[in-house]
């Protein structure tokens, strides 16, 4: 592999001309199909295999007319203080706004909370139920204008108007903090290369593959239905991976200047060895994210595979693109030690003499690496200490900041019809199959309210056959709560009975039904796709570093990471720490993708700081050194490239906790958090401390498995015995 691509790089330095011509065309083409598509909305949220969505597709079957799948809002009024909404004048005033909510073009219906029975027991609070013919992500920006407008009018009569529900749902917004952290990127990549035109190489790669898969996304996103959170982590992903595989070939194309190389066999040297670390980093993130796809989530598969895309892109450019820029550089990219005019002075590079930060570091724990072991163990597993009160669920209204009106419609809501009103469920009797279809509604109806935790049952609903029939259950609990979820699972144990007895199926649906059983899902779907994942990289990495131990080493490293990782969400976003630092207004369960999600995305991450640290220390083993001073080497040329990678890493996931979305504010901490404990603590501290107790054992393997494992090269051996291998090189003096 090394020879290859060493050719590749040496391809793309001399014909930069054409390289970055490819890569322009494909920017403007991607560009221009972004530009000419509509604009991505909320993809269609679908959980195969689950009751609440067999309910739900069985409700499209029976109700055709009632858009299961249309969009709702929920416009809450309140009387001023000292009045009710049944007097003359507010009564008036809602019945004005009921009648303009029910004259857009988009609206199938809207249920007048008089005649609905929709006012609070005081008579403070009534709501008004507007259902749209189609989905929030196809609701034109018309209707929703509409409705803000019918609530406006209601105010100005001096009432306190509140919206609510899926229609008002709009693309998230990352805030300037997205921009704070490419530019503290920038920083970190001036001070790493001592040169703006080196340190922009990445920055502008990475932009570059970020805006290719972008606007691939959203030139495919009304095709294959891809929402607009899609785009958004496949940016954070891809600019984070795209930065830091760039990184590593140009400040491996310095070292290479350094050792006195021209700039072409340079390029061509750096895209063979640290290119082949990229490559193999990358499969590892792609194959944690298009793993995803095990879970059977449609909405976490797309968004799996199209960050995965994106991180495929972002290895091609570095590849290609990152040795064609570093021709048009020429001489204004120095060797590694040397500064630019601007920032250094134009100093040459120093002499060999005091031994860097790597160096020091790394000699350090060889000699104590018992003792940082167990720091650094203990401390993640301290880190780790609050995963075990994780709590899941998806995102409601609830969880929205105060300052939104879904936020204050939904406290309104609790506070006038009881905190279970917000998470009501569906529960859909399929009576197709019973003698006597109206007795059989009425005894689910009778079974329910005889349940615990139940506040109202609404009598049965049947469809225009009579065979179908919806009953509303409000519980006494808010929707996240353990006692609802219980209620869940108790309404559908009368299942068998019901069908024993009136030979009707009962099913039970809606949003807190469908969050349970999300929920349950990816619980169910972890361990599986731990297995698939690690497994998959474990073989991966096996062939990269020949050894059993190392890749073991990576595995269990990462799960102590990611789940101190976890650990830290908890504290912030379920129990409160520091929630003022990150701006959580609301705390409460942890979304039910989190897990598993952190999982991938941190899992393809962390062998990407595994692969690049560790195979320097192999590539110094197998030339002679013995395994203590292979790790203070591997420490010596990577250990400042690795850290900067990490801290620019960091700065681009804790760009997208400014975001006003909940789940992408979570998993930008996560990441970041997660990339945190993984660089600095299990990369820079447990892995050098195992390895050094290991050995000459670390680089174990079966002579059997030795034979059977392709020779992949990832640490260039091809190259020393044969550097030339084109036999054409061309001396560049640019």
């Amino acid at each position: 592999m090394a020879t290859y691509l060493y050719k590749l790089g040496r391809f793309a330095f001399r014909r930069r001309h054409f390289v970055a011509l490819l890569w322009v065309a494909l920017l403007t083409l991607a560009g221009v199909g972004a530009a000419s598509a509509p604009p991505a909305g909320n993809s269609s949220f679908s959980i195969p295999g689950t009751e609440a969505q067999r309910a739900f597709d069985l409700l499209e079957q029976r109700f055709p007319g009632m858009s299961a799948d249309g969009a709702t809002a929920r416009v809450v009024f309140k009387a001023p203080e000292g009045q009710k909404m049944t007097d003359a004048g507010n009564k008036a005033a809602v019945e004005k706004t009921v009648k303009e909510l029910g004259s857009g073009s988009e609206v199938a219906s809207v249920a007048d909370p008089y005649t609905g029975k929709a006012v609070s027991r005081d008579g403070t609070i009534a709501y008004a139920s507007v259902k749209y013919k189609v989905s929030g992500m196809e609701l034109e920006d018309s209707s929703r204008d509409a409705l803000k407008e019918s609530a406006g009018h209601a105010r100005d009569a001096g009432l306190t108007v509140e919206i609510g529900g899926d229609a008002l749902t709009t693309a998230p917004e990352t805030g300037s903090s997205e921009v704070v952290g490419i530019a503290i990127a920038a920083v970190v990549l001036v001070i790493t290369f001592g040169s703006l035109i080196a340190a922009g190489l990445p920055l502008l790669t990475a932009i570059i593959g970020v805006g290719i898969g972008v606007s691939a996304i959203t030139a495919l996103a009304t095709p294959l239905d891809l929402g607009s959170t899609t785009s958004t982590l496949a940016t954070m992903i891809g600019l984070a991976v795209g930065i830091d595989y760039a990184l590593f070939i140009v400040s491996r194309y310095r070292a290479e200047l350094a050792e006195g190389r021209d700039r072409e066999e340079a390029a061509g040297r750096a895209v063979g060895t640290a290119g082949s670390a990229v490559v193999f980093a990358g499969l590892t993130v792609v194959i944690a994210l298009v793993g995803l796809s095990v879970v059977n989530i449609p909405m976490l598969t797309k968004m799996g595979v199209a960050a995965a895309g994106t991180v495929a892109i972002a290895v091609l450019i570095a590849l290609t693109m990152i040795p064609a820029l570093l021709g048009y550089a020429g001489r204004t990219v120095k060797p590694a030690g040397e500064k630019s005019k601007l920032l250094g002075g134009g100093r040459a590079a120093k002499k060999a003499g005091r031994p860097n930060m790597g160096t020091r570091w790394a000699s350090f724990v060889v000699r104590r690496p018992v003792t940082v072991l167990l720091l650094g163990v203990v401390g993640l597993g301290a880190a780790a200490v609050p995963a075990a009160s994780l709590e899941l669920g998806l995102p409601d209204d609830g969880s929205q900041p105060v300052s939104t009106t879904q936020r204050r419609a939904y406290d309104l809501l609790s506070d006038g019809f009881g905190p279970g009103f917000n998470g009501p469920l569906m529960v859909v009797v399929d009576a197709k199959g019973s003698a006597d279809k109206k007795a059989a509604f009425a005894k689910v109806g009778d079974e329910i309210k005889g349940l615990k935790d139940v506040v109202t049952v609404t009598p049965p609903a049947p469809n225009k056959a009579g065979d179908t029939a919806i009953i509303t259950v409000v519980p006494k609990s808010q929707p996240s709560s353990a006692t609802t979820e219980d209620l869940v699972h108790a309404i559908r144990g009368k299942s068998a009975s019901i069908a024993s007895a009136t030979d009707a199926k009962l099913l039970v649906t809606g949003a807190t039904a469908m969050n349970i059983d999300v929920s349950q899902k990816l619980n169910d779907a972890l361990l599986p796709y731990l297995a698939l994942v690690v497994g998959l990289a474990f073989l991966l990495l096996i062939v990269v570093f020949r050894s059993i131990l190392v890749p073991l080493k990576a595995a269990l490293g990462f799960l102590l990471s990611v789940l101190a990782a976890l650990g830290a969400v908890v504290a912030v976003f379920q129990w409160g720490w520091l929630s003022g630092l990150m701006n959580v207004e609301q705390t409460g369960p942890v979304m039910s993708m989190m897990p598993i999600f952190m999982v991938g995305v941190v899992f393809g991450l962390a062998m990407d700081y595994e692969v690049f640290l560790v195979t320097r220390m192999r590539e110094a083993y197998v030339h002679g050194e013995n395994p203590g001073q292979a790790v203070v080497t591997g420490f010596r040329y990577s250990a400042r490239v690795v850290t900067a990678a990490a801290v620019i890493m960091i700065a681009v996931f804790s760009g997208f906790i400014g975001s006003s979305e909940a789940m992408i504010k979570m998993i930008g901490f996560g990441l970041a958090i997660a990339v945190f404990f993984d660089a600095f603590i299990v990369r820079m501290a447990v892995v050098p401390a195992v390895l050094a107790l290991l050995g000459r054992r670390a680089w174990w393997l079966p002579a059997w498995l030795d034979r059977a494992l392709p020779n992949v090269d990832v640490e260039g051996e091809g190259l020393r015995t044969d550097p030339d291998p084109d036999g054409d090189r061309e001396l560049v003096r640019a």
